[in-house]
């Protein structure tokens, strides 16, 4: 796996996700406690809200930015994201109000909207051998899974020391470096699309190649069913824990990097199952997995239920979204030409984040005013409609008539 970093500028950029993420990670336990000291009980509402400003941002935002900065320098498009994002981070802990806080959410994730699709679409560049992509992808979810691991794990630290407002320093940080790295990264070529036609046209591209091809209708399914448990873990783990086991927010940061190890080990060891297990079996499987631990989340609340069975669920929910996360760029990848692969990441980051408006507020809004026994019951209905979904629109043996219609000219 770690052949891949041979290659110097995948081996920066990589390094520049990974402090990105770590900042990212501050800044997920940091606007929990926040949106705790402002509305107390009422924090999984408030949290809610502000995660679905976030995904209405990547949706609205991604494939308008897709269109716009499709000929401006990659180096220039992720320094001055990185340069918006620090800038926010540093503006959080002056935040009093709960409007503040969704206003800066928006700004913020309006710029990584801009970022990560960009970032995405740089790697199949870097890397054009399938083998090196497929471990690209597992240490790209491995940088993902700091956010929900490490990054906890040093706030339970700093907690100990400092008051959560200071975390957002940390994420300030965090985009300052990433930006450096990339500046001195150098890029290679980047074929300039050739994708003519209206902003309008360009910003639906992607949407309508999803459309025609098999795989990407099944991900865009299975998507609706990660969004599920996420939402579930990253809304309400801190009402779970402060409110449900009355513990402190350490033992918040703790849930949160279970969730984070449960999907590290299945990236650490995705590429060699996925040498002998096709993707579609692998990411079914994990929507699988999903199903069954949400379903098992109702009953928290409702009975007596020991803190480190909820550990232990936390792990097998990350396990589950990890397994299908980790594969799904190898189907963008196969599906995308030089002239649609930005397109079809942008696409995926934006419809993937558009579960999430409907997950979130399920999460937050039915979790706060009829408890989360049935915010859970809620989230078990929409994975498994996901999951049904990808069943039918995800045939295990589907034609190539359309993928190849979409390889002449979507």
């Amino acid at each position: 796996m770690l052949a891949v970093f041979r290659v110097r500028a995948y081996r920066k950029l990589f390094t520049a996700q990974v402090v990105a993420l770590l900042g990212t990670g501050l800044l997920t336990v940091a606007l929990g406690l926040l949106a705790f000291d402002l509305a107390g009980d009422r924090a999984g509402a408030v949290l809610g809200t502000a995660l679905t400003i976030k995904m209405a941002a990547y949706v609205l935002v991604a494939p308008v930015m897709a269109a716009l900065v499709e000929r401006l320098p990659r180096k220039m498009v992720l320094v001055g994201a990185d340069v918006v994002r620090a800038a926010i981070a540093l503006s959080l802990p002056f935040v009093a109000q709960e409007w503040q806080i969704y206003v800066l959410i928006f700004v913020l994730q309006s710029a990584s909207a801009t970022f990560t699709p960009a970032f995405q679409a740089l790697i199949p560049v870097i890397l054009p051998q399938e083998r090196d992509y497929t471990r690209a992808l597992s240490l790209s979810r491995l940088a993902y899974d700091l956010e929900s691991l490490v990054s906890p794990m040093i706030a339970a630290v700093l907690l100990t020391v400092i008051s959560y407002n200071n975390l957002f320093l940390g994420t300030m940080a965090g985009f300052l470096a990433s930006g450096v790295l990339v500046v001195t990264t150098v890029l290679p070529p980047v074929p300039v699309a050739g994708n003519k036609g209206s902003v309008l046209h360009r910003t639906t591209l992607g949407a309508r190649i999803f459309a025609r091809v098999p795989s990407l209708r099944g991900l865009l399914a299975l998507n609706l069913v990660v969004a599920a448990a996420t939402a579930l873990v990253l809304v309400n783990t801190v009402v779970y824990v402060r409110e449900i086991y009355g513990l402190s927010n350490t033992d918040v940061a703790v849930a949160l990097a279970c969730f984070g190890a449960g999907s590290m080990v299945v990236a650490l060891t995705a590429p060699r199952v996925l040498e002998r297990v096709e993707d579609r079996s692998l990411m079914l499987a994990g929507a699988l997995v999903l199903i069954v631990g949400l379903g098992v989340t109702v009953f928290i609340s409702a009975s007596a239920f020991p803190w480190w069975l909820l550990l232990a669920l936390w792990v097998v929910l990350g396990a589950g979204t990890s397994m299908i996360n980790t594969p799904s760029a190898r189907l963008l990848r196969r599906a995308a030409t030089d002239a649609t692969r930005s397109y079809i990441f942008t696409a995926q980051f934006s419809l993937s984040h558009a579960c999430f408006m409907i997950t979130y507020p399920v999460a937050g809004w039915i979790g706060a005013g009829m408890g989360q026994p049935t915010a859970a019951l809620v989230l078990v209905v929409l994975a498994t409609l996901g999951t049904g979904f990808a069943l039918r629109l995800w045939p295990a043996h589907p034609t190539e008539a359309m993928l190849e219609t979409v390889r002449e000219g979507a």
